[in-house]
Protein backbone atom coordinates (compact mmCIF):
# COMPACT_ATOMS: atom_id res chain seq x y z
CA UNK A 1 0.00 0.00 0.00
CA UNK A 2 1.34 3.24 -0.99
CA UNK A 3 0.92 6.68 1.26
CA UNK A 4 -1.23 8.05 -1.21
CA UNK A 5 -3.77 5.07 -0.82
CA UNK A 6 -3.59 4.89 2.87
CA UNK A 7 -4.87 8.35 2.81
CA UNK A 8 -7.27 8.02 0.70
CA UNK A 9 -8.89 5.71 3.57
CA UNK A 10 -8.80 8.90 5.86
CA UNK A 11 -10.65 11.97 5.45
CA UNK A 12 -9.54 14.92 4.37
CA UNK A 13 -9.96 18.65 4.60
CA UNK A 14 -9.08 21.49 2.40
CA UNK A 15 -5.73 21.78 3.62
CA UNK A 16 -4.78 17.98 3.37
CA UNK A 17 -5.07 17.01 7.10
CA UNK A 18 -6.41 14.27 8.09
CA UNK A 19 -7.30 11.83 11.15
CA UNK A 20 -10.49 9.79 12.15
CA UNK A 21 -12.76 12.34 13.27
CA UNK A 22 -11.50 15.18 11.43
CA UNK A 23 -11.04 16.88 14.63
CA UNK A 24 -7.10 17.46 14.39
CA UNK A 25 -6.07 20.13 12.11
CA UNK A 26 -2.94 22.23 13.70
CA UNK A 27 -1.25 22.17 16.62
CA UNK A 28 1.86 23.20 18.62
CA UNK A 29 5.15 21.91 19.64
CA UNK A 30 6.68 23.26 22.54
CA UNK A 31 10.35 23.33 23.44
CA UNK A 32 11.30 24.44 27.37
CA UNK A 33 15.08 24.11 28.99
CA UNK A 34 15.02 24.20 32.89
CA UNK A 35 17.01 25.42 35.14
CA UNK A 36 18.59 22.54 36.48
CA UNK A 37 17.88 23.57 40.11
CA UNK A 38 14.02 23.74 38.75
CA UNK A 39 13.91 20.73 36.57
CA UNK A 40 11.90 18.56 38.92
CA UNK A 41 9.27 21.50 39.31
CA UNK A 42 9.10 22.04 35.78
CA UNK A 43 8.34 17.83 35.76
CA UNK A 44 5.47 18.74 38.15
CA UNK A 45 4.10 21.55 36.98
CA UNK A 46 3.56 19.34 33.60
CA UNK A 47 1.96 16.47 35.03
CA UNK A 48 0.02 18.94 37.05
CA UNK A 49 -1.31 20.53 33.81
CA UNK A 50 -3.03 17.50 32.40
CA UNK A 51 -6.45 18.12 34.27
CA UNK A 52 -6.38 21.61 33.03
CA UNK A 53 -5.34 20.26 29.04
CA UNK A 54 -8.09 17.52 29.24
CA UNK A 55 -10.60 20.21 30.32
CA UNK A 56 -10.04 22.06 27.52
CA UNK A 57 -12.51 21.40 25.03
CA UNK A 58 -10.78 22.59 22.05
CA UNK A 59 -7.64 20.59 22.83
CA UNK A 60 -7.59 17.23 20.86
CA UNK A 61 -4.39 15.84 21.97
CA UNK A 62 -1.84 16.65 24.63
CA UNK A 63 1.45 15.08 25.86
CA UNK A 64 4.02 16.51 28.46
CA UNK A 65 7.42 14.98 27.15
CA UNK A 66 10.56 14.80 28.67
CA UNK A 67 13.37 14.93 26.28
CA UNK A 68 16.54 15.11 28.79
CA UNK A 69 17.64 16.01 32.56
CA UNK A 70 16.63 19.55 32.14
CA UNK A 71 14.89 19.52 28.71
CA UNK A 72 10.80 18.93 28.77
CA UNK A 73 8.54 19.42 25.88
CA UNK A 74 4.79 19.78 25.11
CA UNK A 75 3.01 18.41 21.59
CA UNK A 76 -0.95 19.33 21.50
CA UNK A 77 -3.33 19.43 18.71
CA UNK A 78 -6.60 21.12 17.80
CA UNK A 79 -9.24 21.48 15.31
CA UNK A 80 -8.51 24.83 14.19
CA UNK A 81 -6.48 27.94 15.15
CA UNK A 82 -9.31 29.64 17.34
CA UNK A 83 -9.27 26.25 19.51
CA UNK A 84 -5.23 27.27 19.25
CA UNK A 85 -5.49 30.67 20.46
CA UNK A 86 -7.27 29.58 23.44
CA UNK A 87 -4.94 27.20 24.66
CA UNK A 88 -2.29 29.45 24.35
CA UNK A 89 -4.41 32.12 26.18
CA UNK A 90 -5.64 29.79 28.91
CA UNK A 91 -4.99 28.60 31.93
CA UNK A 92 -1.52 25.99 31.21
CA UNK A 93 -0.13 29.24 29.11
CA UNK A 94 -1.30 31.56 31.88
CA UNK A 95 1.15 29.20 34.21
CA UNK A 96 4.43 29.20 32.12
CA UNK A 97 3.90 32.72 31.64
CA UNK A 98 3.84 33.21 35.56
CA UNK A 99 6.49 30.80 36.57
CA UNK A 100 8.78 30.64 33.62
CA UNK A 101 10.83 33.29 34.10
CA UNK A 102 11.75 31.45 37.46
CA UNK A 103 12.09 27.97 35.73
CA UNK A 104 13.31 28.30 32.37
CA UNK A 105 16.79 28.60 31.27
CA UNK A 106 15.64 30.52 28.00
CA UNK A 107 12.65 31.47 26.21
CA UNK A 108 10.19 28.55 25.50
CA UNK A 109 10.59 27.54 21.64
CA UNK A 110 7.09 27.54 20.44
CA UNK A 111 6.51 25.94 17.04
CA UNK A 112 2.78 26.27 15.48
CA UNK A 113 2.20 23.05 13.34
CA UNK A 114 -0.22 21.79 10.51
CA UNK A 115 -1.17 18.38 11.05
CA UNK A 116 -0.46 16.71 8.07
CA UNK A 117 -2.42 13.11 9.44
CA UNK A 118 -3.19 11.41 12.79
CA UNK A 119 -4.04 8.39 14.42
CA UNK A 120 -6.26 9.15 17.56
CA UNK A 121 -8.40 6.28 19.69
CA UNK A 122 -11.92 6.34 19.00
CA UNK A 123 -14.35 7.58 21.05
Amino acid sequence: MTANSANSANSADSNGSTDSNGSTRVGLLVRLEAKPEHADELHDFLVSALPLAQAETGTTVWFALRLGPTTFGIFDAFGGDEDRQAHIAGVIGDGLREHGPRLLAATPEILPVDVLAAKLPAN
